[in-house]
């Protein structure tokens, strides 16, 4: 069965997270993604591994092609115009006025194709003081607020050790494409889908990261978080997660616990008691759990219906019963690289499949059958690599 996206082309020429791994989603999909690379391929390529396939690179190009154009050279220029006749998306991630000044702007581009989905990716935003600035994820992580919030309140600011940002404005930017697409099959006109890294990041922390600044009104009350402890436990051989957010949650885990005198302290009998309490109700919890090993705890809190699960690490995550029995994680064969492990799609479609259909590309192994697909004779191949165009002649 073909993918969802079977039948829309996709021009992609971005590079490192946040627009490659959009179009990847959709490559998933069953779209047609041709990755235009410049000669020296996408940095992210060059981050480990070999022969241009890095761990990160194989993960997120998978099921694209790669087609290598030297777009310093005009006549790679045109090259990529014609590719552009026939696609459905165009997307780039360049700095805001550098795509217009290569020559592969949205005027440009609409010319030649009118119902174009042309997508911008930026960092900062189109316009105002940032909007010219190099940018990679952690600053964003800093202007969004993510840092402030991981610190906690009235801690020291601190990264998220993976790359959040960049996934989220990729992720963003996957479904606001297939929306436009969506749009144009029912209006015929294409559109400009503009995304900063810095708006897709602040709305995604605003529903609860911001919930203290979300109501104006003064007469409202605005309190304040409170420096707690976060949730992840230690117990006698390992670590859990355990989250009482429901006072009859809380019951349970005194149950669990066999605290029962903690049933009757009145700081906890109801869920605004847990809440106004929850600094000494989370170290309550993290002294009892303590006591006992990680499987005892998961068995007795399942028993009370209390949240609760093990904290896994990158070495044994693909073991886990759960992890197993939902197959997420995949093992193929890459003809260069060997044996890769990785994700699945994540969503399950059972009559449009999302699936990896195809490795992640060496540089430019596409190129040739690329551009014979789109009506270029040998010769003009021939051509174009004798001038530099297609890289090293």
């Amino acid at each position: 069965m073909a993918g969802a996206l079977s039948g829309y082309r996709i021009i992609d020429v971005t590079q490192v997270i946040s627009g490659p791994l959009a179009t990847r989603v959709l490559a998933d999909q069953g779209a047609d993604v041709i990755k235009i690379e410049p000669p020296t391929g996408d940095i992210l390529r060059h981050m480990g591994g070999i022969e241009g396939l890095a761990p990160t690179f194989t993960t997120i190009n998978r099921s694209k092609r790669s087609v290598v154009l030297d777009l310093k050279k005009a006549e790679a220029i045109e090259a990529l115009k014609r590719l552009v006749k026939d696609a459905d998306v165009f997307i780039q991630n360049s700095r805001p006025g550098a795509a217009d000044a290569m020559g592969i702007g949205e005027k440009v581009i609409r010319e030649i194709r009118p119902d174009i989905v042309y997508v911008s990716i930026s960092g900062f935003g189109e316009e105002g003081p940032y909007s010219h600035k190099r940018v990679y994820d952690p600053l964003i992580q800093g202007m969004s607020t993510l840092t402030e919030i991981q610190g906690g309140p009235g801690g020291r600011p601190s990264l998220m050790r993976v790359i959040i940002p960049d996934k989220v404005t990729a992720l963003t930017a996957s479904q606001a494409i297939t929306a436009a697409l969506l749009a144009r099959e029912r209006t015929g006109a294409g559109q400009h889908v503009r995304l900063s890294m810095l708006d897709a990041v602040l709305a995604f922390t605003w529903p609860e990261g911001m919930a203290y600044h979300t109501f104006v009104a003064d007469h409202l009350p605005k309190p304040k978080p409170v420096a707690r402890r976060d949730l992840v436990y230690e117990t006698s051989d390992g670590y859990v997660i355990v989250s009482t957010v429901a006072h009859r949650e809380w019951e349970g885990f005194c149950r669990a616990a066999e605290k029962h005198e903690w049933l009757e302290d009145p700081r906890f009998q109801d869920t605004a008691g847990l809440v106004k309490n929850a600094k000494e109700r989370l170290e309550m919890m993290a002294e009892a759990l303590l006591e006992k090993p990680t499987e005892h705890w998961l068995e007795a809190l399942d028993r009370e219906d209390v949240p609760c699960a093990p904290v896994l690490f990158r070495d044994n995550v693909h073991l886990h019963p759960q992890v197993v029995a939902n197959g997420i994680i995949v093992e193929d064969e890459h003809p260069v690289v060997g044996k890769v492990r990785q994700t699945r799609p994540a969503e399950r479609m059972d009559g449009t499949p999302s699936e990896i259909s195809r490795p992640a590309p060496t540089l430019g192994q596409d190129t040739d059958e690329v551009l014979a697909e789109f009506g270029f004779a040998e010769g003009e191949i021939a051509a174009l690599r004798e001038i530099g165009a297609l890289g090293k002649a």
